[in-house]
C-alpha cells in the first residue's frame, strides 16, 4: 500500500462519525483486503485499486450493489474473478465490520434491538444515524413503534 493511498485512506474514514472511524480503524481491513488480492494474484497496483473500492463502499460512497461491477472495471479483472474476490471481501470484512459496528452501536446506547438491514443500511450510508430512529405512537392504548424515514419538503405555492 503506499503512502498517498494510506493517507487517503486515513481522510475518508476521518469523515465518518467517530464512533465507526474507531470500530473501523481498530477492525484493521487493510491487511485482509490485501491478503484477498494476493490470494487472487493481483499485483500491487491492482490491489490498491481493490482496496480504494473498498473504502469507497466502507465511507458509503459506493453502493455495495455494485461492488462487484467496481473491481471488475476498475481492477481490470474478469467478471467472474471480481465477483469471487467481493464475496471474500463481503464474508471477511463487510459482514464481520458491520457486526463489529452493530455491536459498538448497541454498546454505545444510540439504538436497542437493531435490525440486520438497519446496520446493512448505516455502514453503506456512511454513518448516518437515521436508520435507526424509531418514533413511538400511541394508538388505542397500546404503544408501537414507528419507523421515521427522512423526507424532503416541497413548497406549495398559492
Amino acid at each position: 500500500m503506499t503512502d498517498k493511498l494510506k493517507q487517503t485512506i486515513k481522510e475518508e474514514i476521518g469523515k465518518l462519525p467517530k464512533g465507526n472511524q474507531e470500530v473501523i480503524n481498530a477492525f484493521g481491513w487493510e491487511p485482509i483486503s490485501e491478503e484477498i488480492g494476493k490470494k487472487y494474484l493481483l499485483r500491487e497496483k491492482e490491489i490498491n485499486d481493490f482496496e480504494i473500492e473498498t473504502l469507497l463502499v466502507l465511507v458509503g460512497v459506493e453502493d455495495i450493489n455494485d461492488y462487484a461491477k467496481n473491481i471488475e472495471d476498475n481492477v481490470v479483472i474478469s467478471k467472474s474473478e471480481a465477483q469471487k474476490i467481493a464475496d471474500e471481501a463481503f464474508q471477511k470484512i463487510f459482514k464481520p465490520l458491520g457486526s463489529a459496528l452493530e455491536e459498538n452501536i448497541k454498546k454505545s446506547g444510540v439504538v436497542e434491538n437493531s435490525t440486520a438491514e438497519q446496520t446493512l443500511n448505516f455502514i453503506l450510508s456512511g454513518g448516518d444515524y437515521s436508520v435507526f430512529i424509531e418514533k413511538k405512537v400511541e394508538a388505542n392504548e397500546e404503544e408501537t413503534l414507528e419507523t421515521v424515514i427522512p423526507v424532503f419538503f416541497i413548497n406549495e405555492q398559492k
